[in-house]
């Protein structure tokens, strides 16, 4: 088998391209390539994995279109060479996002997409067109919509949280009650290749999840014992911390209520479609994949 891999140069392509390289032949196409698009660069590919795309700018300083042209135009030519070659599987990473950018109770395949940003807007364009394309026979697609991914190498928001920890500075939101759902790289990694490798596995759109949402409050405790050090968790009055961002929104300050939004709501995605379909266990817990991301920060 040979898998033709877009977006290698990326945190999730590099570990990736090294889970894949394992086992099966693995080349990688460039950001070049995908703009000057070429038949004869799928003309040996067996699978087609689509990781290339712009990430969510969180701050909101890149163009809209830069978004409908990366996520949707070279999705939808990608797709198209896609169908008129001898590959057989077409898999497309695009994001929760493309759903909901706020989610109450468990976000599952059936709930109906209503994204609010440019990204998830120009993901789901890209999803809804590679749904709309007749598919030859012999041939099959996977949609990809994975949740908060983290692991060795990523510089996320995971990161700055373990920054935090390690310079000793207290976590005053401690009161809120939230979940949000991650994914592991590793675990991300086993289900593309369970889906490449397998001819078991119903195409369609599947939510990548680990199998348990945690609290900020956990995220933290599991940071600082990788430091070997205690969590400082300030259980600072709901009502005080709710004041504060209100007066942070006036004069600009760190804390808004946007920031403490994103920073305390809960995000949990359901896993469940995936895992019936895979009829296996991930291979980490939860748990398992944040202490890995914890204890390779050690080093960077």
């Amino acid at each position: 088998m040979k898998a033709l891999l877009t977006g290698s140069s990326g945190f999730v392509g590099q570990n990736l391209l090294a889970y894949l390289s394992k086992e099966i032949d693995c080349d990688s196409i460039t950001r070049q390539d995908l703009n000057a698009l070429r038949p004869a660069l799928l003309s040996t590919a067996d699978v087609i994995i689509h990781l290339a795309g712009k990430a969510h700018d969180l701050k909101k300083v890149s163009h809209s279109q830069e978004y409908y042209h990366v996520n949707y135009e070279l999705t939808k030519n990608l797709y198209d060479e896609f169908l008129l070659s001898n590959a057989t599987k077409f898999v497309f990473i695009s994001s929760v996002k493309a759903v909901a950018d706020s989610v109450d109770g468990v976000l599952k395949e059936d709930f109906t997409p209503n994204p609010q940003t440019d990204y998830g807007k120009s993901k789901l364009m890209a999803e809804e067109y590679i749904m709309r394309q007749p598919l030859p026979q012999g041939k099959s697609y996977y949609i990809l919509r994975p949740c908060m991914i983290h692991g060795p190498g990523n510089k996320g928001n995971l990161n700055l949280l373990y920054k935090v920890v390690k310079r000793g500075f207290p976590y005053p939101l401690a009161l809120f009650e939230n979940k949000r759902s991650f994914l592991s790289v590793e675990n991300l990694c086993f289900v593309i290749n369970e889906l490449i490798s397998r001819n078991d596995i119903p195409g369609g759109i599947y939510h990548i999840a680990d199998d348990e949402a945690l609290s900020t409050n956990e995220v933290i405790s599991i940071l600082a014992s990788s430091l070997n050090v205690k969590p400082v968790l300030w259980k600072v009055p709901k009502g005080v911390v709710t004041f504060l961002a209100r007066v942070g929104d006036r004069l600009r300050l760190p804390l808004t209520t946007e920031r403490l939004h994103k920073l305390t709501e809960s995000y949990i995605v359901g896993n469940q479609k995936l895992k019936e379909a895979l009829n296996k266990q991930l291979p980490l817990t939860t748990l398992q994949g944040l202490k890995i991301t914890a204890d390779s920060f050690r080093n960077t």
